[in-house]
């Protein structure tokens, strides 16, 4: 990838927790970072400032493309712009 081309969106997936032990949701959490690290440490700090107490991230890759159903193409985009975008929903047992 040159300096030219646009950083791929990296989704992140897991769970969340607003305290710690309590209930969890899952998380998807889209961004652009130049590396791995940067986009956990980041997607953390972010997680941190929406209040949620702990987490629990199982997986990162980058996106193929944009999803067509919302709330993650909105989420995508954001991610496009500079955001890091959180969506959070019920887990399924």
């Amino acid at each position: 990838m040159n300096d030219n081309e646009p950083r791929p969106v990296t989704i992140i997936t897991g769970r969340v927790f607003r305290d710690k032990g309590g209930a969890s949701e899952g998380v998807h959490i889209f961004l652009v970072a130049p590396d791995d690290d940067t986009a956990v440490r980041t997607a953390l700090e972010s997680l941190a400032k929406e209040g949620y107490a702990e987490a629990e991230l199982d997986q990162i890759g980058e996106m193929d493309g944009a999803p067509d159903e919302e709330p993650h193409a909105s989420a995508y985009q954001g991610a496009l712009e500079g955001e890091v975008s959180i969506v959070t929903f019920e887990e399924r047992d």
